[in-house]
């Protein structure tokens, strides 16, 4: 099944991605139709797919790399830590200005001597 792409460079994205499986399997001695076995699809399917067929689904995508023994590109693809854009507008919402700590309660004045007179140990002797 045909699916219509309104982006040119989404589109000239998927040609990439097709030429560049198909010199892949080339680069391997891959034949189409043991290709085509080894993914569980028809010849067809590898010939649209590497053709950049935008119709072809992302489970033949996987099935491919797996078979390339390039699975962990599609695993790693857009990772939250590798996310250069994500990981500056995360940047962006940190706060400007970090404001000092208001003057404790009385209560916690009391608490404060305590800890002044123990030392900043706990209970298993850790220091803070």
């Amino acid at each position: 099944m045909a699916v219509k792409v309104p982006s040119p460079s989404a589109r000239r994205a998927l040609r990439s991605l097709g030429a560049n499986l198909k010199v892949a399997r080339v680069k391997r001695r891959i034949p189409v139709k043991g290709f085509a076995e080894r993914i569980g699809v028809s010849e067809r399917t590898v010939i649209r797919f590497e053709k950049g067929d935008a119709g072809v689904s992302i489970g033949t995508l996987a099935m491919a790399c797996l078979v390339l023994g390039e699975l962990d590109r599609i695993t790693h693809f857009l990772d939250a830590g590798s996310d250069d854009i994500g990981l500056l507008m995360e940047q962006e919402k940190l706060p400007k200005r970090i404001h000092k700590k208001r003057k404790a309660p009385a209560s916690s004045i009391a608490a404060d001597r305590n800890t002044a007179q123990y030392g900043n140990d706990d209970d298993e002797g850790v220091g803070f």
